[in-house]
């Protein structure tokens, strides 16, 4: 058994557990109690460590998180970012600086239960597993989160992953050599749940029940989901050039039908060509095809710019340890 007094900050551990922080003020340290009385008791022969990531609160979350890691300074830190850079970007963080053979991804607001790492260790060192994903067989949230989740989910499922879990995941444990395969890919816009998948290491599914949030509301919003599926289809995904090659041929063929019909009417029927209002129904729906399809282009532009710049994805203002 490795006692915390005997670890160095250099020195690899058994297993870190990664938490991200924004906003969280109330239910950091009912987190960690959890974590006390359901984990690290139940693995006294493991070594550990705890990293939470503040993204930049609003609230007085650090003085919490900063009155954890007094009382524990040989087993967690605290990673302070100078603004918001995103859940992502605090994982990411998370995963750059752990020591851990195994690192496990927790959200702040109890509503992934601490007590499911018990089996993602038992997984990663008597199973070999290389990555553990917490699915989640239901949710005990609103049934507009329940709704969207599902609409979110089933696209990236058929678009981009067909192993996507039906509810999709975010509490995972991942292996030291899954951590550097994300941390070699510096995506500018990663999306998380694909790259786990993307990886090709041998995975498995355990399903839980979704807890709802206790104190608090999610920072989730329906504009941070939009820009999160986007991520997940532009980056593994070729559906959207595909859909604008396929409606490209479909407006081309319908103007060549609609000129034969036209000449033939002319030539056989005699009919007038008139026809200006069609000619401006015609010319507002190109117009929209086009800019939709430039709309399509941009994105993926954006997003090739937004990785050549090469800019750090965030800045951290100071770690505690």
């Amino acid at each position: 058994m490795i006692c915390e007094a005997e670890l160095s900050e250099d020195q690899p551990v058994d297993f870190s557990i990664i938490i991200p922080v924004y906003d969280n003020e109330g239910s950091l340290k009912p987190t960690f109690e959890r974590l006390e009385d359901a984990v690290f008791s139940a693995n006294k022969g493991k070594s550990y460590e705890v990293i939470f990531v503040d993204d930049g609160s609003g609230d007085n979350s650090l003085s919490e998180l900063l009155e954890i890691q007094q009382k524990n300074p040989q087993t967690v830190t605290v990673i302070k970012f100078t603004r918001n850079f995103g859940q992502g970007y605090a994982r990411l963080a998370g995963y750059t600086h752990a020591r851990g053979k195994c690192l496990i991804y927790l959200t702040a607001d109890l509503q992934n239960p601490p007590e499911l790492i018990n089996q993602m260790l038992d997984c990663f060192f008597n199973q070999g597993y290389d990555v553990v994903i917490g699915t989640r067989k239901s949710r005990n949230e609103s049934f507009y989160r329940r709704f969207t989740s599902k609409i979110f989910y089933t696209i990236i499922k058929r678009l981009s992953f067909p192993g996507m879990p039906v509810g999709g995941f975010d509490y995972h444990l991942i292996s030291d050599n899954v951590k550097a395969l994300i941390l070699e890919n510096r995506e500018a816009n990663p999306f998380f749940q694909g790259q786990l998948l993307w990886s090709g290491y041998r995975a498995k599914m355990i399903p839980y029940e979704r807890e709802k949030r206790f104190i608090g509301k999610s920072r989730w919003t329906f504009s941070k989901k939009i820009k999160f599926m986007i991520d997940g289809i532009s980056a593994y995904s070729y559906f959207p050039f595909r859909i604008m090659t396929a409606g490209g041929i479909v407006v081309v063929l319908a103007g060549f039908v609609y000129g034969i019909w036209t000449f033939l009417a002319r030539i056989v029927a005699h009919t007038p060509m008139e026809g200006w209002q069609l000619l401006i129904i015609l010319v507002l729906v190109l117009a929209g095809v086009q800019m939709l399809m430039l709309g399509i282009v941009g994105e993926y532009l954006w997003r090739t710019l937004d990785q050549v710049r090469n800019r750090p994805p965030y800045v951290i203002e100071r770690i505690y340890k």
